[in-house]
C-alpha cells in the first residue's frame, strides 16, 4: 500500500460531506470513471470543482482521493474527481482528451447530483494541474468545453507549465515524441479571455520546480488575468497536496486559500 492510500485510508475525512455517486461512467474505457462527493446538506444547485489527480500521466487511482474530494466538498461544493487513461498504455494527449470528455459529461449530468453545470472550477495537483491550466487555456480544448462563462476558475498546486526543453525523464517519456513541443506548454495558451487563476507551489519542490508557478503567473498577469500566487516555503511537491487533509492543514493553509480564491471567484 503506498503512503497515499494509507493517507487515504486512515486520515479522518471531513464529516459534513459525504460520496454521493461511485463509478460513474463517462466513456466506454475502465478508466472513464469518476465520483461526485458533496455537501451532506444543500438545498440548491451548488458550483462544481473539478479535481484532477497528478501522477507524472503515468499512475494514479480516484479512489485514492477521497480525502480531497470530501474536503472540497465541505467547502460548499459538488466535486468530480474522474480516473484517466495513462501511460504507457495511450500517448499524449489521450489524458487530456479523457479530461474533457469527462467534463463535457458533468456539464451533461451534474444537476441530477445538485451540481450547477453554469459554474465549473478546474483544479489540479502537479500533473493534474497541468491538464487543467491544459484545459482551461489550449483553445481546442477551451472551446470544446463550451462558454467562455461555464469554467469560472482554475487552481493549480504544484504543477508544470513552461518545461520545455524536455530534459527530464518524464517529461521525455510523455512529450518528447510530440511533433509540435511548444503548443504542449499552458504559458503558450495565454489568453486574456482566460479564466481566474490560483497557482500554488512549494518553494521545497524538487520534482516541479516553483519557477513553473512564476512564469505562469507573470504571463497571465500580462494578459490581464487576474491570478493569485501563492508560495509555501516550507512545503514540497506532495506537500501542497497532503495539505488539503486533515492531519496536513497544520503544516500550511493550503486548503483555506483554495476556499477562500472559489469563495470569491466561483461561488
Amino acid at each position: 500500500m503506498s503512503l497515499l492510500q494509507i493517507l487515504n485510508v486512515f486520515t479522518p475525512k471531513d464529516g459534513d460531506s459525504r460520496k454521493v455517486a461511485r463509478d460513474v461512467a463517462f466513456g466506454t474505457g475502465p478508466r472513464q470513471r469518476l465520483d461526485i462527493y458533496a455537501p451532506c446538506d444543500f438545498h440548491k444547485p451548488l458550483p462544481v470543482v473539478f479535481f484532477i489527480y497528478g501522477g507524472s500521466w503515468s499512475d494514479g487511482d480516484r479512489r485514492n482521493y477521497d480525502f480531497v474530494g470530501r474536503a472540497i466538498a465541505a467547502l460548499g461544493y459538488v466535486t468530480v474527481i474522474a480516473d484517466y487513461r495513462l501511460l504507457p498504455d495511450i500517448e499524449y494527449p489521450t489524458f487530456l482528451d479523457d479530461g474533457l470528455k469527462a467534463i463535457q459529461w458533468v456539464t451533461a449530468n451534474i444537476l441530477a447530483y445538485g451540481g450547477d453545470q453554469a459554474r465549473i472550477a478546474l483544479m489540479g495537483h502537479s500533473a493534474g494541474a497541468y491538464n487543467a491550466m491544459m484545459l482551461a487555456l489550449h483553445p481546442r480544448y477551451a472551446a470544446a468545453l463550451g462558454p467562455r462563462e461555464r469554467i469560472r476558475c482554475v487552481v493549480g498546486l504544484s504543477g508544470p507549465y513552461d518545461f520545455y526543453p524536455f530534459d527530464g525523464k518524464i517529461s521525455q517519456r510523455t512529450f518528447g515524441a510530440v511533433i509540435n513541443p511548444q503548443d504542449t506548454q499552458p504559458i503558450h495558451h495565454v489568453a486574456s479571455t482566460a479564466p481566474s487563476m490560483l497557482l500554488g507551489t512549494g518553494d521545497k519542490d524538487q520534482l516541479v520546480y516553483p519557477r513553473n508557478t512564476v512564469s505562469l503567473s507573470n504571463v497571465l498577469r500580462r494578459a490581464g488575468v487576474f491570478v493569485r500566487e501563492i508560495h509555501y516555503p516550507k512545503l514540497g511537491h506532495a506537500q501542497t497536496l497532503l495539505a488539503l487533509s486533515r492531519p496536513g492543514r497544520r503544516y500550511a493553509p493550503v486548503l483555506a486559500d483554495v476556499a477562500a480564491f472559489l469563495r470569491d471567484h466561483l461561488a
